[in-house]
């Protein structure tokens, strides 16, 4: 309860993603030596120096993609498989892509044994997303990108939504939304946050 309740407090109103947040159990998705502290309202370490995010911005992040139940969204930055939970309980499909083995791996086998079916991990580099994996009504970066690629962009289909952290790798970031209209992309400046980098290329160890 009062792990709903401050995301409220913190201004999440939709439904939907309240009900996503309370399903996915949170705590299976973190360290073993963090489980009693994975409802917190704060980032945790998870494996190859990177994080699960806090559940605020898990939060806030899932409301402005706006999904909706016939969508197929693209994640950048599998981690944990934490938000590509969240996300699969909101849409039809998520392709989640992760530059670090273990962590693909470990997020693959994560989501199949609590019944996550339309998910697929794949590790890849999100820079450069093969073409035959299409495009997507909603693509979200949960790594911080010095700017967005226009390639990445034309991946989303007419109407869709990018969220992604941009700004530097090492400060602060903001949390920019994008929406594909006929005359191009709309970008709307969001709330300033905090990610790990978003790298190119497949990590060559770990």
């Amino acid at each position: 309860m009062m792990f709903q309740l401050t995301l409220r407090r913190r201004g999440i109103s939709d439904r939907a993603v309240l009900r996503a947040m309370e399903e996915v159990p949170r705590d299976v998705f973190v360290e073993a030596r963090d489980r009693t502290e994975a409802y917190r309202d704060s980032a945790l370490a998870i494996a190859c120096g990177q994080t699960i995010s806090q559940p605020f911005v898990v939060a806030y992040m899932t409301e402005q993609l706006q999904l909706q139940k016939q969508h197929r969204a693209l994640e950048i930055g599998t981690g944990s498989g934490y938000q590509a939970a969240i996300l699969s309980r909101l849409c039809q499909h998520v392709l989640t892509v992760e530059r670090y083995r273990t962590l693909a791996d470990t997020a693959r086998k994560r989501l199949e044994t609590l019944g996550y079916y339309n998910i697929e991990v794949l590790l890849g580099d999100g820079y450069d997303m093969p073409a035959g994996a299409g495009d997507f009504d909603r693509i979200i970066v949960t790594a911080a990108m010095e700017q967005i690629p226009d390639k990445l962009l034309q991946r989303l289909e007419p109407g869709g939504v990018l969220i992604a952290p941009v700004g530097p790798h090492h400060g602060t970031q903001t949390l920019v939304r994008m929406v594909r209209t006929e005359a191009g992309f709309d970008r709307k400046d969001l709330v300033d946050v905090r990610f790990v980098p978003a790298l190119p290329g497949i990590a060559r160890e770990l």
